[in-house]
């Protein structure tokens, strides 16, 4: 039930990988990059299979192979092999549905008018080494793998950020001007308070004679003290 086998890096017994047989006919994927390979005479039949990376091996003839084990591969890799000439890809022609192939730093790829000659060739062919006949690149499946995705989360998480900060600021603000008009009211109660107490303290001191006055003499206490006199007269 295995449908992607990677077996990068690992070294090939005199060309050949050990154990990779037909059993694996659920294979949609199989990457077999810088594996040592000189050939791909020894690989089995897997009518699944899609996309073959074969990317930094010695590679240089023998592709007939493909059309008769992987006759339904899209996507072929061959970058970095020993590929020389144009007619050694035409076997590639018989694999209808390849529609991307790639032969970077593959001596071919120096050749006068390459990139014409292989998709005269390869009819089929949608996307050479990552563009098409316009020079048009080929859109990339994952765009988070360039790091585009998270620059923008990025950026809206700053944006976020800032909307948050700002917010907070506004809530100072207001929470700083609510407390300044409390202060302002009770500053009020407070005078009004104290020019009460002032007003209650004049009154009491208009009621005791102020410094330097005489208390005035009441008459009925002058009639009574001349009554006393007489009295006294009369004793006499």
């Amino acid at each position: 039930q295995v449908k992607e086998l990677v077996l990068d890096n690992c070294r090939s017994d005199d060309g050949k990988i050990v154990g990779l047989s037909s059993d694996f006919e659920n294979l949609e994927f199989l990457s077999m990059i810088n594996t040592n390979l000189l050939s791909v005479s020894n690989l089995p039949k897997l009518n699944k299979l899609r996309k073959l990376e074969l990317s930094d091996n010695r590679i240089s003839g023998g592709l007939e192979v493909l059309a008769e084990r992987t006759p339904n591969l899209t996507h072929l890799n061959l970058s970095g092999n020993k590929i020389k000439d144009i007619n050694t890809l035409e076997p590639l022609k018989k694999l209808p549905n390849l529609h991307s192939l790639d032969l970077f730093n593959c001596e071919v790829t120096m050749l006068i008018n390459y990139r014409e000659s292989v998709f005269t060739l390869l009819p089929q062919l949608t996307y050479l080494d990552g563009f098409d006949a316009d020079e048009q690149e080929a859109p990339d499946s994952d765009p988070e793998a360039d790091g585009d995705g998270l620059e923008d989360e990025y950026e809206n998480g700053e944006e976020d950020l800032d909307e948050e900060v700002i917010d907070d600021e506004e809530d100072e603000d207001d929470d700083l001007e609510g407390e300044e008009e409390e202060d302002g009211v009770d500053d009020e109660e407070e005078d009004e308070e104290e020019d009460g107490e002032e007003d209650e303290e004049d009154e009491a001191d208009d009621d005791l004679p102020q410094q330097g006055e005489k208390r005035k003499r009441n008459p009925e206490d002058d009639v009574e003290e001349d009554a006393e006199e007489e009295e006294e007269d009369e004793d006499d």
